[in-house]
């Protein structure tokens, strides 16, 4: 193995990921079982049969976006993704705060998700007779997801394939032993009419179709670590995004076969937190539900080990950019991972994990749905934000009939996902499950994160010009060659 001559700082493994691996990253981060099992029945109950037409729409604005942010990949060097983009496209402050957020928006992802982790661990213990507090899971979930980040992002890759493929594979039985059966009365397409998509209730409902695709974009964070980026980013997005926009609006269309499209709503809000289980009991069999119960928690672990990484990442290309102190970039001299980035990650989960422990509140609605809302919330908005930095750039920059559609794309994309973002402040009280005060707090975070990102950036450029002139140049681009 040829590595950095000794002098040079470690750096990230050149050519550790393939296309495959990054989709195996970015769609784990998503959690297909966890938003599908856990997520879909509240949608289904929200807005009706007409549910899966929702995730297919939400793919279809994502892979609008998809056109001009995979498009920049071969203008921007470093992997800061959301930093990068934004700073390129509407300066050094607006790439600044826009990293604020994106540090905000996921962390609060991966820190609430440990919240359902928890709460599924706890009651599968419960039915053996074990009542284990909820923290102790939440907390041992915290140590696993470190060690193996540690261990360097080609490791959890591996790992996050392997996870990917054994939910997803379990939700497809479920369906097609639905499809098998002809479902309750007999397959129809009612789902997909006019009627149903435009129905009462579907407006509510792209917030949990939107919070279904969250991570596809973190694709570029790795870009310091694929093989051949230019080609391998936009293939990796591209196939993630298609892949959960079909698989998430075929698997909901199955589930409602499965009571019959004038029951579906019905049975959905009687059953939200066992709908797929009796699916897949009265479909499959009562062990294919047990096993769906035992993956449900692997696939909050691949999706907390992934967004792990992805903050790790973030971390490392602002520190490597000066806006972070360098120590928090170091990476590991044999596993090349930001390895002090994750303990940093890691602490601030334990913290947050602790308060709500000790404030007594339930892992489910207080942990994962409060902490996890801004998250969601600010992960749309930025994709709005970098969309519109798309359009800029490439209008700056760029000439010919090409440049001209991405930068149509770029538009398009910017005032979907800008409604998508309003849509979703607005119907935050299904996101979060809690009162007008707090839910005013939780909408306000991703403005007042951006206003801080705004500050903290003016204040570099009076103080430190030099570390100002650094931010979105991505600084931490030293690799170790293997």
């Amino acid at each position: 193995m040829d590595v950095v001559p000794p002098s040079a700082p470690p750096g990230l493994k050149r050519d550790a990921l393939g296309a495959g691996g990054i989709v195996f990253l970015v769609v784990s981060a998503a959690a297909p079982l966890t938003v599908m099992a856990g997520v879909a029945p509240l949608a289904i109950s929200v807005g009706g049969i007409g549910t899966p037409a929702g995730y297919l729409a939400a793919g279809l604005v994502l892979i609008v976006f998809a056109v001009g942010f995979t498009a920049m990949t071969r203008h921007v060097s470093s992997g800061g993704a959301f930093y990068s983009y934004v700073s390129r496209g509407l300066g050094r402050a607006a790439g600044l705060a826009a990293a604020v957020v994106a540090l905000m928006s996921y962390n609060a992802l991966q820190i609430g998700v440990y919240g359902l982790l928890a709460a599924q661990a706890h009651a599968s213990f419960e039915q053996l007779g074990l009542n284990v507090p909820w923290p102790v899971f939440a907390l041992v979930a915290v140590v696993l997801v470190w060690a193996l980040g540690y261990r360097g992002v080609d490791v959890g890759a591996r790992v996050l394939g392997v996870l990917l493929v054994a939910e997803a594979g379990i939700l497809l039985l479920m369906a097609i032993g639905v499809l098998a059966r002809g479902g309750a009365v007999g397959l129809d397409l009612a789902s997909f009419a006019p009627g149903a998509v435009f129905g009462p209730g579907m407006g509510a409902v792209l917030s949990f179709c939107f919070a279904a695709f969250m991570g596809f974009e973190s694709t570029a964070i790795y870009r310091s670590e694929a093989r051949d980026p230019a080609r391998t980013i936009p293939r990796a997005t591209y196939v993630a995004v298609v892949f959960m926009a079909v698989f998430y609006g075929f698997v909901v269309w199955a589930v409602v076969q499965a009571f019959g499209s004038a029951h579906a709503a019905g049975a959905a809000a009687a059953h939200v937190s066992d709908l797929f289980y009796l699916v897949t009991t009265d479909y499959v069999g009562a062990w294919a539900s047990d096993l769906m119960r035992v993956l449900i928690i692997t696939s909050v672990y691949a999706s907390q080990l992934a967004f792990h990484n992805a903050i790790n990442r973030y971390a490392y290309s602002l520190a490597g950019d000066g806006a972070l102190p360098a120590w928090v970039g170091a990476v590991h001299p044999r596993h090349g991972s930001p390895y002090r980035a994750g303990l940093v990650q890691s602490a601030l989960a334990v913290v947050i994990i602790g308060a709500f422990a000790v404030a007594g509140a339930d892992p489910y609605s207080g942990l994962l749905l409060q902490v996890n809302t801004p998250g969601v919330i600010g992960i749309i908005a930025l994709q709005a934000l970098t969309s519109a930095a798309v359009a800029v750039f490439f209008l700056r920059r760029q000439r010919g009939l090409v440049r001209r559609g991405t930068v149509v794309a770029a538009v398009v994309a910017t005032v979907l996902l800008s409604a998508a973002t309003v849509v979703l402040a607005d119907s935050v009280d299904l996101l979060s499950n809690a009162g007008p005060v707090v839910n005013t707090f939780l909408v306000g975070m991703v403005p007042a994160t951006f206003l801080l990102g705004l500050v903290l950036a003016w204040r570099l450029r009076s103080r430190r010009p030099e570390v100002y002139e650094r931010i979105g140049g991505g600084g931490g681009e030293t690799v170790v060659v293997s």
